[in-house]
């Protein structure tokens, strides 16, 4: 079995290239490079009428990196409706030390002091690679997601990775690329400085929207 340190995870990723794994009882990761590309898009962002009040009156409590192992974990549990999920102990092990490296974030969704929804990724340069999300109250993986965006918009991030696209992101105005496209925008992506903690307004809602839709 192939040794996968941090630092190569780091490396392959700056080379548009992750790791994903066949299921969560499979102990093995395979390298993954997409010929078409997801790419939610920072300036072009697009909000619900509905998840915008979810934002404003939903009732969440939005914070970061407070509950990391709690979010990877959720995205890597089974539901009732996603028997199989490619999150495996291999993973949740290499991205909890990306981490604590200060190079993977959760963003997390709370309601009446329980987690309820988030999502994580890594973040390198201007680029934040979007992993998984989970969701255990309506909009609430939405809500964090929004303000995803308002953080990276506000940190001056060129590009958000969603890696593929299907139907639950394609309403946020996601869209492919091809990977010859891709590889020039994830370069010079990486080449700028986000600043991860710049946006301190998770508690303004009209602020998190503002960022968000700043396009």
């Amino acid at each position: 079995m192939t040794t996968i340190t941090p630092q190569v995870l780091l490396k392959a990723y700056t080379a548009g290239i992750f790791p994903m794994a066949e299921s969560a009882d499979d102990p093995a990761l395979y390298w993954i490079e997409p010929d078409e590309r997801g790419v939610i898009p920072l300036d072009r962002f697009h909000i619900s009428h509905s998840l915008k009040k979810a934002v404003r009156h939903g009732g969440f409590e939005v914070r970061v990196d407070t509950a990391f192992n709690e979010v990877i974990t959720a995205c890597a549990a089974k539901t009732d409706t996603r028997d199989v999920t490619w999150i495996n102990h291999r993973i949740l092990k290499l991205y909890t030390q990306l981490h604590k490296m200060g190079c993977c974030h959760s963003v997390e969704s709370w309601k009446d002091g329980v987690l309820v929804g988030g999502l994580y990724g890594v973040r390198i340069g201007g680029v934040f690679f979007g992993e998984s999300m989970f969701s255990r109250a309506t909009n609430a993986s939405k809500v964090a997601l929004v303000h995803l965006v308002a953080r990276l918009n506000a940190g001056g991030f060129m590009l958000l990775d969603a890696q593929f696209l299907n139907s639950h992101l394609e309403q946020f105005g996601t869209y492919t690329i091809p990977k010859k496209q891709y590889k020039p925008i994830l370069e010079e992506a990486l080449d700028a400085t986000g600043d991860f903690g710049a946006f301190k307004l998770d508690y303004d809602p009209e602020a998190v929207l503002g960022w968000a839709l700043r396009g």
